[in-house]
């Protein structure tokens, strides 16, 4: 529990709930006056009073200890009555002030024993709710600081609820068609109003099949309908991000860019190699032609000037050695890069690819290409193509992803992103027979002692701790995810029962070596866990995790902070 003294507080705090009660005790006791003190030492302050001058309110507010002051200003000092808090430790106390001595009885004692818990409540919820204000302050100017990141990267982010047919823009969503928050509204079927009526069945087509999972993402390309009457060309990616129980989807995110500059040059491009060189040297971006032919080396025959924005190579430097791009693509992403083209060129379909960009001395860059091929009169095969910097994306991309697939407390897989995780470790076992994996399911202890002895931010404490200690015995081809509550799973791969032991026995050994602290008190966790197999016997990943539950259930019957094998 926070000191309530430390907290900032506005002026308005001490209200008449605090003063209408120490007027109540003077009344009740039949004394001159009544302090209502909060906090100890550095953090001592007067939060109600009656009966008392200016002159005595400052003696009060002076002493560091209650103890030693025994007189103030002619009034002696009848009760000094603490408050405790449940958690523990002095929330401040009460004064009682006579003009001559006398004992309390013992209904009186209890009396005061009650406004005492009456106070501490008040002050309890007045420290709370301050600091809900603060922290409400705090999210506001974190959701401000992201409203302006998203702003200024040119891309609108929409939120549709796929069960109520709603759907919200970002204020640079709407920015893009020339409209103002308040002209937009949040039905699904309004946005359809305004896509172009010749690509309407296109784009439902295309949402439904992701809705329905036969694609990992919704991605098209797209006219809409802008303010001033005009179309623009978009292009609108997005991913369901929930479902139900039964796989129905809940809720999708995406972003939309504007592509209609990109759509422009395209056409243009075909006019003229003149207008082509005079208008893609001013846009943010590298336009291309590659020609490959049936005999000889492939070469690039145009290259705007962006590429050395894009690439950290000249135009010149392209066209003289078309294989100095594949030299700064990501050693990762080689292969994808020069397999896609090939495939492009076999079947010529329309290259579209995403890959990063490593030059020395610069910040790894995410690029996107997109190309069409045409086989010529003589069997050679040329591409007009486009190549951008889609980092910023990409990086909203990252995120969304993170949304979707991490608990925010622990920072760890949430529930749906493990079981998949889980589900893919199975698929390997399966495809490989012989081997084995290890399913350890987790459970703190008392964690509900913990929410109700010290509040339940010291409980997430504990579970950033644990989740901490969690992620420092993993390997990289181990996952680990928060469940639910107090509960998380981990899976290790190529791990026996004495492993899977070994690694559980690191875990509750570390939990009682680092115990977390909270108002210089060392609190101790302990976790109760649950061992079972995964082998490729198993027909599903729910088997498997209800062996360890089984397990885990074991070992809280057995008196907990124990190890259970099923």
């Amino acid at each position: 529990m926070q000191p309530l003294g430390s907290i900032n507080t506005t002026a308005s705090a001490n209200d008449e709930r605090f003063d209408g009660m120490v007027r109540l005790i003077c009344a009740h006791f039949a004394v001159p006056a009544c302090v209502l003190v909060a906090g100890e030492g550095r953090t001592r302050r007067i939060w109600a009073s009656a009966g008392l001058s200016d002159t005595q309110r400052r003696q009060i507010a002076d002493a560091r200890e209650a103890g030693p002051l025994a007189e103030i200003q002619h009034l002696r000092i009848l009760v000094v009555w603490p408050l405790l808090a449940c958690q523990g430790g002095q929330f401040g106390c009460l004064y009682l002030l006579d003009e001559s001595h006398r004992l309390l009885d013992a209904s009186q004692e209890q009396a005061l024993q009650e406004f005492a818990w009456l106070a501490l409540d008040l002050l309890e919820r007045e420290a709370k709710d301050t600091r809900q204000r603060h922290e409400l302050a705090a999210l506001r100017e974190s959701e401000r600081r992201m409203a302006l990141a998203i702003a200024g990267s040119g891309t609108g982010i929409w939120d549709r609820n796929v069960s109520s047919g709603e759907i919200h823009y970002s204020s640079s969503w709407k920015a893009l068609l020339g409209y103002a928050d308040h002209e937009i509204g949040n039905r699904i079927e309004e946005s359809y109003t305004r896509v172009h009526p010749s690509e309407l069945d296109y784009v439902r087509a295309t949402i439904q099949a992701h809705l329905e999972r036969r694609t990992d993402a919704y991605e098209v390309e797209h006219r809409l309908l802008c303010r001033d009457g005009q179309y623009k060309w978009v292009c609108s990616r997005g991913k369901v991000v929930e479902r139900d129980s039964d796989g129905q989807p809940l809720r999708m995110i995406g972003t939309t860019t504007d592509i209609t500059a990109i759509r422009r040059l395209s056409d243009q491009v075909q006019q003229t190699v003149e207008l082509m060189t005079d208008l893609t040297n001013e846009i943010p971006g590298m336009v291309f032609q590659f020609l490959r032919p049936l005999q000889g080396e492939s070469a690039f025959t145009y290259v705007s000037a962006g590429a050395q924005a894009i690439c950290g190579l000249s135009a010149t430097q392209l066209m003289q050695d078309a294989q100095a791009l594949t030299t700064v693509v990501h050693p990762d992403d080689q292969d994808a890069f020069l397999d896609t083209f090939t495939r492009c060129a076999e079947q010529l379909t329309p290259w579209h690819h995403e890959f990063r960009v490593q030059v020395p001395g610069r910040e790894v860059v995410w690029c996107e290409v997109e190309a069409c091929p045409r086989r010529q009169g003589d069997g050679s095969v040329l591409w007009h193509g486009f190549m951008t910097d889609v980092t910023e994306r990409k990086q909203i991309e990252a995120e969304l992803q993170a949304f979707a697939t991490t608990d925010f407390l622990t920072q760890l897989a949430n529930r749906r992103h493990f079981m998949r995780q889980l589900e893919i470790e199975l698929a390997r076992l399966q495809r490989s027979s012989g081997q084995s994996a290890a399913i350890l399911m987790f459970d703190l202890d008392y964690f509900k002692t913990i929410n109700d002895r010290w509040g339940h931010n010291v409980g997430d404490q504990a579970l950033r701790h644990f989740a901490t200690i969690l992620c420092a015995q993993l390997r990289k081809s181990d996952t680990a995810g928060r469940l639910g509550g107090e509960e998380f799973a981990v899976v290790l791969s190529e791990t026996d029962q004495q492993q899977a032991t070994h690694f559980a026995t690191r875990i509750q050994s570390e939990l009682a070596r680092t115990p977390i602290l909270h108002a210089g008190e060392q609190i101790f966790l302990a976790v109760s866990v649950g061992i079972s197999s995964l082998t490729a016997n198993d027909s599903n990943v729910e088997a498997a995790l209800s062996r360890s539950d089984i397990a885990l259930y074991c070992a809280k019957r057995g008196g907990r902070n124990r190890i259970e094998y099923h």
